[in-house]
């Protein structure tokens, strides 16, 4: 028998003594975990009862003197006495529960709090638990969340269907503790899984975002976030330059130090460019011993100035190679828009490589800016 109670019902149920009243006048089935009653009622079954659950729960927890992540935890039921149910089970630190009385508050908190695990009922005023996992099923940009579907259906086609619409796992109604807290350990381990593949994933994707000898960005990364900061000052109209920087006689240092000895320029190089660059602005490595800079809301002249300064400084390095104190200077060509009134980084970047090979043929170790507009 299904319990009707809806969210009204929460103000006068907010503790275990009307459980206790509706168990003694039968309203609940006899197999809800009793460790939820209250001490009201003395009878020595009644006590049996309390600490046969309980150990059974406590041996199903985890050892929590290791540490253990917090699971998310959504509970979706119109009756209150089975939120309360649940409530007691998962009563454990490694649990943060939020509860919702139908369909729609569920979807809405999901959408605000994505939680790992989702507990549902079947049936519920507005929308069903079954609409409530392919929604959750169709949000293909949150992590993914566990599902368990509460049912007091037994039928294999119920079952199927709940499975259909996205359910990992179902509880049939009413449920045991020893199960529910066993299914909330497989949903557990596969939001462990999940967590741990984002995370890789998300290494994975740093790396292939990153140059590897430098740690700069690398040209991919650069791309992404060029066109989109070329696309905004367009839109909002605030200036806009691209950069590029080549260091003069790189070949040569190679050539007589080895490849050692380049490597540390480039380094150097990298990380001079890099705590010179401001937050909002970014540098990278294109390749070989060409470097990129983004930078915006900075003038025609100052951004020739801070290009210069920065010139200046690498030049004022000295490396020590076989015994001997060698400087290298670098080169820059500048293209960009005080109006932000561009389009298309990729023609940015070219006409910034011209005015990179005018500065070289200019002597190197200079710099050359070009004002589209």
């Amino acid at each position: 028998m299904r319990i009707g109670f809806n969210c009204a019902l929460e103000e006068v149920i907010g503790d275990s003594y009307t459980i206790d009243i509706l168990l003694s006048f039968g309203h609940l089935p006899g197999s809800i975990p009793a460790y939820v009653i209250s001490p009201s009622l003395k009878s020595t079954q009644t006590h049996s009862r309390e600490l046969s659950a309980s150990t059974a729960a406590q041996k199903l927890k985890p050892n929590m003197t290791t540490t253990t992540p917090k699971y998310e935890v959504l509970v979706v039921d119109d009756s209150p006495v089975y939120r309360k149910l649940v409530q007691q089970i998962l009563s454990g630190p490694e649990y943060s529960l939020s509860f919702a009385c139908d369909g729609y508050e569920a979807f809405q908190m999901y959408r605000d709090k994505t939680p790992n695990i989702v507990i549902t009922d079947w049936i519920m005023p507005d929308f069903s638990g079954l609409e409530l996992c392919e929604r959750i099923r169709s949000e293909k940009a949150f992590p993914y969340t566990y599902v368990i579907l509460m049912t007091s259906n037994t039928e294999k086609d119920g079952v199927v269907r709940g499975l259909q619409a996205g359910a990992d796992d179902y509880l049939v109604k009413p449920f045991d503790a020893n199960e529910m807290l066993a299914r909330i350990g497989v949903g557990r381990r596969i939001v462990d899984l999940h967590r741990r593949l984002e995370d890789k994933s998300a290494k994975l994707e740093e790396v292939a975002r990153t140059d590897v000898l430098t740690g700069l960005p690398n040209r991919r990364a650069i791309e992404e976030w060029a066109n989109k900061e070329v696309k905004g000052a367009a839109r909002h109209g605030f200036p806009v330059w691209v950069v590029l920087g080549d260091l003069d006689g790189f070949k040569e240092i190679n050539d007589t130090f080895g490849h050692e000895a380049g490597d540390t320029v480039l380094r150097t190089f990298a990380d001079t460019l890099r705590k010179l660059t401001r937050i909002s602005d970014m540098c990278g490595r294109l390749g070989g011993d060409e470097f990129l800079i983004v930078i915006s809301h900075v003038s025609a002249d100052n951004i020739e100035l801070a290009i210069n300064r920065f010139r200046e400084l690498f030049a004022a390095l000295s490396f020590p190679f076989a015994g001997k104190s060698i400087s290298i200077s670098a080169t820059f060509g500048v293209a960009g828009s005080e109006s932000g009134n561009l389009s298309d980084f990729d023609a940015l970047v070219r006409k910034a490589d011209e005015m990179l090979y005018e500065a070289k043929r200019a002597g190197r170790n200079c710099v050359r800016v070009a004002k589209l507009s």
